[in-house]
């Protein structure tokens, strides 16, 4: 088993990656300091992985909110429902909220334990590649809003998460490639080795090799663990982790949150970032080129929607949470391993790119 450290001082955690995990006996218990448990999950994940988690906590006192599957889902209404569900049955402020899901259900299970009697603990499963890679990690959590994703939430960090492979074999296909569109933000933003490793080991990663897998999300978790280590709330170089999340949001936000997933649209703000830093002379058309190419591979949009033009994308981008005094502020690419942050970019640019 691959276990990585995110060091927070006193809020530090590890992070399990390997396969068997779920139904690993020892591995949950030591991250739960009473008898009471509470597992959100939701309808798709609840069939598959949710008796095999309970068969772990058989000393514990276990119940469960299973929520309809969907981005449209992580809102308030559901993080209603789950802090009506622990105050109808009782739960204290040692209660320990367990997230079995993907990127959804981690986002809002995370903020209901920042929420619920001022903070409890909760456990990270997530069985998405997208939130094995990316949103399990770190501590944000949110639920969306019409106006806006992921506006309305908290910094909150997990006790542990624990990161099973093999949950990677029931994800349906474009689910996979939608998460790969954050693997693939690491080496744009960061890491130019991980983005060669990741053209050298196409095939490998589309026929799910076990040892391939581990290694790619372990570098991935790395990465991120590493960055929120040193800028936990996102004062500065965490913010590098939005890369094409500005342009991802509005495109969520304008085209109904689950009609484009999350990775999808994250792909085609990568390119959007591209395209304008190669507009401002500050990336190689062939550096683009090779971005489109490896996203493509993973059958990706490199287009934005067709019904979306400048004004659409604005109203939504004017909303960004790293804008600051009125000014957009956007992760963009210099060079494949390396981003970013700018606040120079005319809404008149935009357009132009738009």
């Amino acid at each position: 088993m691959s276990t990585l450290k995110l060091d927070l001082a006193e809020r530090s955690y590890p992070i399990y990656i390997d396969s068997k995990l779920l139904a690993d006996n020892n591995l949950l218990s030591q991250h739960i300091r009473a008898k009471r448990v509470c597992i959100v999950t939701n309808t798709t994940v609840a069939p598959l992985y949710l008796a095999t988690v309970k068969q772990q906590l058989v000393d514990f006192q276990v119940d469960e909110v299973i929520l309809a599957d969907g981005e449209a889902e992580k809102n308030l209404s559901n993080f209603d429902k789950i802090m009506s569900h622990l105050l109808a049955n009782t739960h204290g402020r040692d209660t320990t909220l367990i997230a079995l899901g993907g990127g959804v259900i981690g986002d809002i299970t995370g903020f209901a334990a920042a929420c619920y009697q001022r903070g409890v603990d909760f456990i990270q499963i997530p069985t998405t590649l997208l939130s094995q890679v990316d949103s399990s990690v770190g501590g944000k959590t949110a639920v969306n809003h019409p106006l806006g994703k992921n506006m309305i939430g908290a910094f909150y960090q997990p006790k542990a998460v624990v990161i099973d492979i093999d949950s990677l074999h029931t994800l349906p296909a474009r689910e996979f490639s939608a998460g790969m569109a954050e693997v693939i933000k690491y080496g744009i933003l960061g890491d130019r080795e991980f983005f060669v490793w990741l053209e050298q080991n196409l095939a490998q990663i589309k026929s799910a090799q076990p040892n391939v897998l581990i290694e790619m999300i372990e570098r991935c978790c790395q990465c991120k663990a590493d960055i929120v280590s040193a800028d936990e709330t996102e004062a500065g170089v965490r913010a590098l982790l939005n890369l094409g999340h500005t342009f991802g949001h509005a495109i969520e936000a304008e085209q109904g949150y689950g009609n484009w997933l999350h990775g999808e649209a994250v792909a085609t703000g990568m390119v959007l970032a591209a395209k304008l830093a190669v507009a401002m002379n500050l990336l190689e058309v062939s550096e683009l080129r090779r971005i489109e190419h490896l996203l493509a591979a993973f059958d990706l949009p490199l287009e934005a929607p067709s019904d979306m033009g400048f004004e659409q994308f604005i109203k939504h981008m004017r909303r960004d949470k790293k804008n600051i005094g009125g000014k957009l502020r956007l992760i963009i690419p210099t060079v494949i391993g390396h981003a970013v942050m700018r606040d120079d970019i005319s809404e008149d640019m935009l357009q132009q790119i738009l």
